[in-house]
């Protein structure tokens, strides 16, 4: 399943503009793939796009996939741009970070637009277009946060781990097809999603080493080729998140001790960004 070969495929990249989404737009422009790039803001797409556009054909949206109407007008630009969509690969995100209780019912439901819903109804819209052609992938992008509780960001994990099930189950829905669903699930990320919020970030997080945005590029490639249906990155983080979920008993007697190393690892980050 997947698709091998990208060239002249076209690829929908959400939160396109910067960090993992311009890594992943700057993978599949290095493959041949013609871009249609996502985000909310029109300046971050328009450098991108002007950098991308000397390698492969590339449009750009301004839009909040949080908008059902305009992940419709998407889907239909996009064909109406190229003739058809082979890859979507779902990485926006929003995350408002802090205990639920602190913050506003908004700010939580958008966080269940953007990471969820969103992804949802855009890999819907998709499908069609892409079984059309015989083949294809929607990539999503979740988080190791999706694989294990965490304390201080409960509403986005509670978002990525409806994406993993969605994504889990909807690889079983279109198993008998040449259509590959897989799940990206990265730890902290040095991207300004993270590195931007130091110090609103859990301690805990950066207990786990940190990815680069190419690093989580790449294993969406090979996602988007149907090679895995989920990659953790880092590996062994994966493992962790596996057996914390699985024994809740070790998660929380470990706390405490990640906490520590995520506080001293905090301070190494903090120091950097002087």
């Amino acid at each position: 399943m997947g698709i091998h070969n990208f060239n002249g495929k076209t690829v929908i990249i959400t939160g396109a503009s910067t960090g993992v989404g311009a890594a992943t737009a700057r993978a599949f422009a290095q493959l041949g793939a013609h871009l249609v790039l996502v985000a909310r803001g029109q300046a971050g797409l328009d450098k991108i796009t002007a950098e991308l556009s000397a390698i492969t054909p590339v449009i750009n949206v301004a839009m909040d996939i949080a908008d059902a109407k305009a992940n419709e007008l998407l889907v239909q630009t996009a064909i109406e741009a190229f003739g058809r969509i082979d890859v979507l690969i779902n990485n926006a995100g929003f995350h408002q970070r802090g205990d639920v209780e602190k913050n506003q019912a908004n700010e939580l439901a958008k966080m269940v637009d953007v990471n969820l819903r969103a992804p949802i109804q855009l890999s819907r819209l998709v499908l069609p277009h892409v079984r059309a052609l015989g083949a294809g992938a929607i990539v999503n992008v979740g988080s190791l946060a999706g694989r294990t509780p965490l304390q201080g960001a409960a509403t986005y994990a509670a978002t990525k781990a409806g994406l993993r099930a969605f994504t889990y189950s909807l690889a079983d829905e279109l198993m008998a097809s040449e259509i590959s669903v897989a799940l990206v699930s990265p730890g902290p990320i040095d991207t300004g999603f993270i590195m931007s919020e130091l110090e609103q970030v859990e301690d805990i997080v950066f207990s786990q080493p940190m990815s680069s945005a190419e690093q989580v590029a790449e294993a969406i490639i090979c996602c988007a080729r149907g090679e895995q249906i989920e990659i953790s990155l880092p590996r062994v983080s994966g493992w962790l998140t596996t057996l914390s979920y699985l024994f809740p008993r070790l998660r929380r007697a470990l706390r405490p001790a990640l906490y520590r190393k995520g506080r001293k690892m905090k301070a190494q980050y903090r120091q950097r960004q002087k």
